[in-house]
């Protein structure tokens, strides 16, 4: 189990902010929000950091506005304002927010680029979400683009573009084109990692900035974890 310090927010884990946004580059194994874990989530973390840093004895407005599932890492944006909030979740639902994703595979996909169009359904009681080919009773809608970017050692990176933004949409997409992602058991991958992650990462976030309009990216490393940084030589920023 992770000890104290692993819940922390430091300067280090900062990618962009100013008054009315902030991002945090995300460690595997970290959630957003409070579950039934009872770890300390993100939001409560980031909460504590401007509140130490900027001398807020009574606390600091903070809303969530996209999750990532606990077992990837990379960007993660908050609202410090309500007018960012509100102007964020609109972007957000209006698929203005484009993310990108980096995704290390051992099958080699079907494809080398695409699109992947399908229907999902998530199942809450088993956490899993079912993939399929035409429209079902409460499913949603997904949709994403992908292209293999390299291949080194075994194993085939691939970037992400999703379109739409449902649980557990890469994880169950990529596994339906015959490539889980590395580390990723539930969706088909032979093995669990022992750290609780999987090689998916939030690579990239882009957008018009809500109150400056001015455009912005955030760009989140990837871990340095020993596996993932040598997948740096296979592509560009």
């Amino acid at each position: 189990m992770p000890d104290n310090n692993f819940f922390k927010i430091t300067d280090a884990d900062v990618l962009f902010e100013d008054n009315h946004l902030i991002a945090i580059c995300k460690k595997a194994g970290w959630i957003v929000q409070e579950d039934e874990t009872g770890d300390m989530p993100m939001d409560e973390m980031v909460k504590a950091y401007i509140a130490q840093k900027y001398n807020k004895p009574n606390g600091a407005f903070l809303g969530v506005v996209h999750r990532i599932d606990r077992p990837v890492s990379g960007v993660i944006l908050f609202a410090k304002t309500s007018k960012a909030l509100e102007r964020i979740n609109k972007m957000f639902k209006e698929r203005e927010m484009h993310k990108t994703y980096w995704a290390v595979v051992r099958q080699q996909p079907k494809l080398m680029q695409g699109n992947l169009k399908h229907w999902l359904i998530k199942n809450p009681q088993k956490n899993v979400t079912t993939a399929y080919n035409t429209a079902m009773e409460g499913s949603q809608f997904a949709e994403l683009n992908f292209k293999v970017l390299g291949f080194l050692e075994g194993y085939y990176l691939i970037e992400v573009d999703p379109i739409t933004g449902r649980p557990h949409q890469i994880r169950v997409q990529m596994a339906t084109l015959g490539s889980p992602i590395v580390g990723d058991n539930k969706y088909g991958y032979p093995r669990g990692s022992r750290k609780g992650s999987i090689c998916l990462h939030a690579r990239q976030l882009q957008f018009i900035h809500p109150i400056k309009k001015e455009p912005v990216t955030i760009f989140a490393p990837l871990p340095n974890d020993g596996f993932w940084p040598k997948f740096e030589t296979l592509a560009k920023k």
